[in-house]
């Protein structure tokens, strides 16, 4: 990799999120040599994906690139791979760019969506973990109404103009509201010749109700918002399948779609060498002590969506969501100065700073340790909350203006099918030349 040997210990952090770019800067300008590897060039602000896919905003302004994060750090060096093992008795890190040696090991791979093993689902459904996903998604929406203009086949009509949203979590509610909003105020007047009023969205949780890590008032008022914007909610109703046209539900309930988001769930994203059931906890999360350190390593540790630190408060790990893997990463960075300096580690302790999640224009929900609170307020708070942790002054420029440009307009300048996205589904028209 072209990295040059010093005298000082190297650390190798895989995993450029949230928990990586945190422990990277803690690190910076420290007396270690820190190598951060990552299978794409840029840091994703995952919070907003769901508005990459419906228009709102173009990918470059949640993405950042990580070398322009890294450059004046000058101990810490970025290479583009992607992971393949790690050989953790002989402390080398194999990739696709070749091997590297390390003194500490840092596992920051996050999570990717889980399908729970039902391959039908993973086959046919979308997923929303990256940009290109989310392009992906968002040129199939478009493309679905554009289908929609040219068919003659009422069935096949609504099922292009069907959404089916799984999982009822932040990613589904926010997307959910975000497609509601733009079949009220965009479709009517980009497809005037479309009976658009016919598009469905249809939120599915298998639970009794949406948000359900949030408190039951803010779950309510969620869900009352996203009825208000005529999104259909169906709950304690579970996916059990998908073949590309018809979802069906371990009810009598089926719904006929071109479209299924799978929102349901995450899991870690191991790394062979280290996905063995003995280092594995439930979610496919790295097991690891209070200091980060992965069970049975002295020098190897995780932090963010992948490790699983079990306390009492949190007996399935912390959330995995971002704050816990800015905070993980923070910690570590200072327990590996003192680990290196011979010094005692500090357990690490989680600061739940709250959650929050929107569901529209003026509508969101937020949840702080002593306050409760929804409506306007709370989806101003959510926007100032979401601008401060993006990285870069010209990313949190571009995502206001768009947010105001959008608020004033109520329009979504970004739908553009600027990668054409072609899913395989069956129709009926296809059905009937067999």
């Amino acid at each position: 990799m072209n990295i040059p040997r010093v005298s000082y210990p190297r650390i190798v952090i895989i995993g450029g999120g949230f928990a990586g770019i945190s422990l990277a800067r803690r690190l910076s300008k420290k007396e270690a040599q820190v190598v951060l590897l990552d299978k794409h060039n840029y840091h994703t602000f995952q919070p907003l994906l769901y508005q990459v896919s419906t228009g709102g905003l173009e990918p470059d302004s949640i993405a950042y690139p990580l070398r322009k994060i890294l450059k004046n750090f000058p101990n810490v060096f970025f290479r583009m791979a992607n992971v393949k093992e790690i050989d953790a008795e002989n402390k080398v890190v194999k990739s696709d760019i070749g091997d590297l040696k390390f003194d500490y090991l840092v596992i920051a791979t996050g999570s990717e969506t889980n399908y729970f093993g039902n391959q039908s689902i993973e086959k046919h459904s979308m997923a929303m973990k990256s940009i290109p996903q989310s392009l992906n998604l968002r040129s199939l929406i478009l493309e679905n109404f554009e289908d929609a203009l040219l068919t003659s086949d009422l069935d096949e009509r609504n099922a292009l103009m069907n959404f089916v949203i799984v999982g009822a979590g932040p990613t589904g509610v926010e997307l959910a509201g975000a497609l509601a909003e733009i079949k009220k105020g965009i479709l009517p007047k980009d497809y005037p010749d479309l009976d658009t009023r016919l598009a469905q969205i249809n939120l599915v949780q298998s639970g009794d109700r949406v948000l359900k890590e949030m408190s039951e008032k803010a779950s309510k008022k969620a869900e009352d918002f996203l009825e208000e914007l005529g999104v259909n909610i169906w709950k304690d109703l579970r996916v059990t399948g998908y073949d590309g046209k018809t979802v069906t539900t371990n009810t009598d309930v089926t719904f006929e779609t071109a479209t299924v988001v799978w929102a349901a769930g995450v899991k870690g994203a191991t790394i062979k060498g280290l996905d063995a059931q003995d280092y594995i906890a439930r979610g496919n999360r790295i097991v690891v002590n209070q200091f980060s350190q992965v069970k049975g390593f002295d020098t190897i540790f995780a932090v963010g969506d992948i490790a699983c630190m079990q306390t009492e408060d949190f007996p399935q790990g912390y959330p995995m969501m971002a704050q816990p893997a800015i905070q993980q990463g923070k910690q570590l960075g200072d327990n590996l100065v003192r680990l290196i300096d011979c010094k005692p580690m500090k357990p690490f302790k989680y600061n739940d700073k709250g959650s929050m999640a929107t569901v529209g224009r003026n509508k969101a929900v937020v949840d702080l340790e002593s306050f409760k609170f929804q409506g306007v307020f709370a989806w101003f708070v959510w926007m100032f909350v979401h601008l401060f942790f993006l990285i870069g002054f010209r990313n949190r420029a571009v995502v206001f203006i768009n947010w105001v440009y959008n608020y004033i307009r109520f329009d979504r300048e970004a739908r553009l099918i600027i990668r054409p996205y072609k899913k395989h589904h069956i129709v009926k028209s296809e059905v009937k030349k067999s």
